[in-house]
């Protein structure tokens, strides 16, 4: 895209968050006129609304009006799903409409390694940002993570690495978007609301962030996962698998227990799995995508190594945050899918008291009945899918339900709740675990919030 030609383009930009905010300021900028729209209320706004007076961009809040249709680009944040009646009416008046990564990426000098997978792209985003920090290699992390790409775009050399963050909304909206390596962690169910309750549609979302690689490029993916494998069978670019079952022809593998690579003729053996401080098989997952893509990016098994020993997991997944009266508590606020959420229940020995529940994606939680009956001593069903999940597990384990408690978000009333409830039904030994398979927006922002109001919770308990 050539930038110069955004100069005195009308673009409207929907959502006010980080994202709209970033690409807002990014756009004007480059002289293009703005005009941002979010459906809140101001009074949820303030600090964005603030932003965009002092950049002096108009804006409204608490509806989109007929103003919003007046321009030849719509850019959206990743929080608007592609398919509402605003979108679909811009697309018929032949309004271009494109995500926020899409337009950042016009702006990028750097090679860009994006990131996707229903999970662990956090994990594996903010691992190989810290094995780039361990082997000084200058670079940025962004995207989905939490910093809008558009924020750092400007000020990325062509010598850097860009490491996003990339989910199945934001490449809804891409046209040229065009990474030097892309990451498929895994394809599972999740969004099914976003959708249509089509895995397909789904799966379809997540391929096109190869769409645009060459020869030249590279896309690194799950040959574990069926669905995966599927996709990448269209892609046009040279193609690294990793896998923790078998040897693969090209990417990473496990040796008898050791972590090892092959890219062309070279093999390197990189770490003994058993010394990645990350647990798990779905944390070994990510450590080899981690790997591979740092390898590609010219970082040696030396550094690599370092990183996979001492880095600790991120914040808001399976967080350990305090023992209180023999009891372990678990923030794992980020795990947002049911896949998630048994992963998170199979690393844990001890019995557990789940907390699951929050604004359901379309889940079906038919496949966690056994993982829930082996490993849970009772689950407590809280927000807008608590009906849904009694339903399903009434039954199988004991349950309890905590319905919405106060009207402002945070609703810290109820997760106080929440923990109470919790902490009475667990035993000395045992682990509560919040894991909730859900979004966060019946009861907060997002799902950093609900982890931070969780642990902020957990800290209060008082020990006997």
């Amino acid at each position: 895209m050539e930038t110069s030609l955004l100069r005195n383009k009308k673009i409207s930009v929907i959502g006010a968050a980080r994202s709209g905010i970033g690409v807002a300021r990014l756009l004007k900028q480059n002289g293009a006129l703005l005009f941002v729209s979010d459906q809140q209320d101001a009074s949820k706004l303030k600090k964005s609304i603030s932003e965009l007076q002092k950049e002096n961009i108009a804006f409204e809040a608490g509806k989109h009006t007929e103003r919003v249709f007046d321009c030849s680009l719509m850019v959206l944040s990743p929080g608007v799903p592609s398919d509402t009646p605003l979108v679909l009416e811009a697309k018929k008046r032949g309004i271009n409409v494109v995500s926020e990564l899409e337009v950042a990426s016009w702006f990028c000098k750097a090679p860009i390694v994006a990131i996707t997978g229903s999970n662990g792209k956090t994990t594996t985003t903010t691992l190989l940002g810290r094995i780039f920090s361990d082997a000084k290699k200058k670079h940025v992390v962004a995207g989905n993570i939490g910093e809008a790409f558009s924020n750092f775009v400007l000020d990325v050399a062509e010598t850097d690495v860009v490491v996003l963050e990339v989910s199945s909304f934001q490449l809804d909206g891409i046209e040229i978007f065009h990474p030097r390596v892309s990451v498929i962690l895994n394809i599972t169910r999740n969004h099914m609301d976003r959708y249509e309750n089509s895995m397909e549609k789904y799966a379809d979302s997540k391929a096109r962030i190869f769409m645009n690689q060459t020869a030249n490029d590279v896309l690194i993916y799950n040959a574990d996962d069926e669905l995966t494998r599927a996709k990448v069978k269209s892609a046009k670019c040279r193609m690294f698998a990793f896998s923790t079952s078998e040897k693969v022809n090209e990417g990473a593998f496990l040796d008898h227990g050791i972590l090892r690579t092959r890219i062309g003729d070279k093999e390197s053996e990189i770490i003994d799995a058993a010394q990645i401080s990350i647990r798990g098989e779905h944390n070994l997952q990510n450590a080899m995508a981690a790997t591979l893509a740092a390898q590609v990016m010219g970082v040696s098994p030396a550094h690599i190594r370092s990183t996979l020993k001492n880095f600790k997991g991120v914040e808001h997944r399976q967080e350990f945050v305090r023992e209180v009266n023999g009891v372990k508590y678990v923030n794992d606020s980020k795990a947002t899918t049911v896949e998630a959420v048994l992963r998170a229940l199979s690393a844990f020995s001890e019995p557990v008291v789940l907390i699951l529940g929050g604004k359901d994606k379309g889940n079906d939680y038919s496949g966690m009945r056994a993982a829930v009956k082996k490993n849970v001593r009772a689950i407590v069903a809280v927000g807008h899918s608590a009906e849904k999940i009694m339903e399903n597990f009434t039954g199988t384990v004991p349950m309890e339900r905590v319905d919405t408690i106060g009207k402002d978000i945070p609703n810290i009333a109820s997760m106080q709740k929440t923990v109470a409830v919790a902490s009475s039904l667990a035993h000395r030994g045992d682990v509560v675990l919040l894991s909730p398979a859900c979004t966060s927006f019946d009861w907060f922002t997002d799902y950093e919030e609900r982890g931070r109001v969780f642990k902020t919770t957990v800290h209060s308990l008082k020990s006997n």
